[in-house]
């Protein structure tokens, strides 16, 4: 729960950050992310499982490119379409993941956890529907598309992601995946010639992304990430669906953003699902 209502800040994080590209904040998102980590490991007087970390190194790979196309999609979304529509669409990742885990994983969702995850997609649908006009549908295509794939995306991460939760320590497993991910979004900025900024010359900039990279990313990513070791990867997923509301709510603070009153329909409905999925387990 937690996670889900931080994952509701990275959105108004990320466009206070207009400014820089899309790969520079994807980046400096996961390098802020890492740092955090390895203050917890240092504070906590922990050691970093690099043997563990070398026997799944395969799975880190592949986990950590995955969340780096996530964010990367995800970060160029916001861009590209309104706050509210692009972490509803992104928030699709429930049924994606149940339908991968459904077919490629052999998983068996409960009529339950269906029965919740079907209320909770009608909440977002309506939330996403008290946002939407004609006109700005075309507008903001091209971000919902991103939004969609980002969703994707994501479905797959957490569907193989859960394999090795449970294989590492949760500080050394994320500092890992971060790492990867890192370095995918460093050689996806060369390989489409968007360059990194390494000189942030606005101090507000430096501050919205060390909140974008602690609060949404190194713990509520975190978090979210841990809730595989004894949550299905559609449940994991349905938990996020609380991201909508929450970016709404700050959307209403910051960027003055009244939303319609369908969103009170929706953010309970929404709601409603999340407590079926949780009451099922």
């Amino acid at each position: 729960m937690f996670a889900g209502v931080s994952f509701g800040t990275a959105a108004i994080f990320i466009r206070l950050l207009g400014d820089l590209n899309v790969y520079s904040i994807a980046f400096w998102r996961l390098i802020i992310a890492i740092c955090a980590l390895g203050a917890v490991i240092l504070i906590s007087k922990k050691s970093f499982d690099f043997h563990k970390i070398r026997e799944n190194s395969r799975q880190f790979i592949i986990l950590g490119f995955l969340l780096g196309l996530h964010f990367i999609l995800f970060v160029s979304a916001v861009g590209d379409t309104t706050i509210l529509n692009a972490t509803v669409l992104v928030n699709t990742t429930p049924i994606f993941s149940m339908l991968i885990s459904s077919f490629l994983f052999k998983g068996k969702p409960s009529y339950v956890a269906v029965t919740g995850i079907l209320v909770s997609f009608i909440g977002v649908g309506i939330i996403a529907y008290a946002d939407t006009s004609p006109s700005a549908l075309s507008v903001h295509l091209k971000g919902d598309l991103e939004a969609v794939f980002a969703a994707v995306v994501e479905g797959f991460y957490l569907n193989y992601g859960r394999e090795v939760r449970g294989k590492v320590p949760l500080t050394s497993l994320m500092i890992a995946i971060y790492s990867m991910s890192a370095l995918t979004v460093a050689v996806a900025s060369v390989v489409t010639s968007n360059s990194l900024t390494f000189t942030i010359n606005q101090p507000s900039f430096i501050l919205y992304l060390i909140g974008l990279g602690i609060v949404p990313t190194a713990f509520a990513h975190t978090f979210y990430f841990s809730s595989l070791s004894h949550l299905k990867s559609y449940e994991t997923a349905t938990m996020a669906l609380l991201e909508p509301i929450g970016a709404t709510l700050l959307g209403i603070s910051v960027f003055s953003e009244i939303p319609n009153p369908f969103f009170i329909v929706g953010a309970f409905l929404v709601l409603c699902g999340i407590f079926s999925v949780v009451a099922g387990r």
